[in-house]
């Protein structure tokens, strides 16, 4: 059930100029609602200028300390005025929102999750949550340089992480879909990133016939699909994201 809550700021993390984590948790002291991996939450933003609320990717959920991690990048006015946040300050948020990824796989099974840039950040849980049941967790992060990759160790925890540079700072150089672990046969692909990136994992997964589940970053201004910005065709039609997914298999995908 979605509800809108205002959340006390816990603790703040700034990895770089452009990207920081905020740990949350309600302001009413309440229990978190039942949140899936791959749902999001919608942020009021109080600062001059800004009307809509912003939707942020769930990081990481911590139900017995009641705090949920929102992995931000600074990408216009909202973005850059919640990194100014500190602890202590509140937040209003909606949530959750949309449908998150099928983890339904058995014990000793094999996935990877494959992100780029923030894309990274809904990874993170799924992994816990697969690891949890008995999956053997992969993570191929990629990034343009070394100080893009993100949470390193907190996916370190999770599973086996794999990495990817550009510029061949740390890890393989070049593109994450060119990564030699993709040569390895997994029973199922989970990524969320930039589009180019995803339809490009979309056709490994293909060519393989493994099964493959994305995550779609397409614009979305209310999270209720009420306002049609996000809308995706797909094989059943024009359907908005943020309802219908914002994952889904790429079998549904027009790509």
């Amino acid at each position: 059930m979605k509800e809108v809550k205002d959340f006390i700021v816990a603790e703040t993390v700034r990895y770089n100029d452009m990207y920081g984590m905020l740990r949350l948790r309600p302001a009413d002291g309440s229990p978190l609602p039942d949140i899936k991996p791959g749902q999001f939450v919608q942020v009021a933003v109080r600062t001059p200028g800004v009307f809509l609320r912003r939707p942020i990717s769930i990081n990481w959920v911590d139900a017995d300390n009641g705090t949920l991690d929102l992995l931000v990048r600074r990408a216009g006015r909202g973005t850059e005025a919640m990194l100014r946040l500190v602890a202590g300050d509140t937040v209003n948020i909606l949530l959750p929102l949309g449908n998150g990824f099928d983890t339904g796989m058995h014990p000793g099974s094999k996935a990877i999750l494959i992100g780029g840039g923030v894309g990274v950040a809904p990874l993170l849980y799924l992994g816990r949550k697969l690891a949890d049941e008995g999956v053997d967790v992969h993570f191929l992060l990629g990034a343009r340089s070394s100080g893009d990759l993100l949470q390193r160790e907190r996916f370190e925890a999770v599973g086996h992480v794999h990495l990817s540079t550009e510029d061949g700072s740390v890890g393989e150089k070049g593109l994450v879909t060119k990564h030699s672990v993709l040569g390895s046969e997994f029973d199922r692909i989970y990524c969320c990133g930039p589009s180019p990136m995803m339809k490009a994992v979309a056709a490994i997964a293909r060519e393989r016939g493994t099964e493959c589940y994305v995550s779609l970053e397409n614009m979305m201004a209310c999270g209720l699909g009420a306002c049609l910005c996000c809308v995706e065709n797909t094989v059943k039609g024009n359907v908005c994201v943020c309802t219908e997914g914002p994952v889904f298999n790429v079998e549904m995908l027009n790509w």
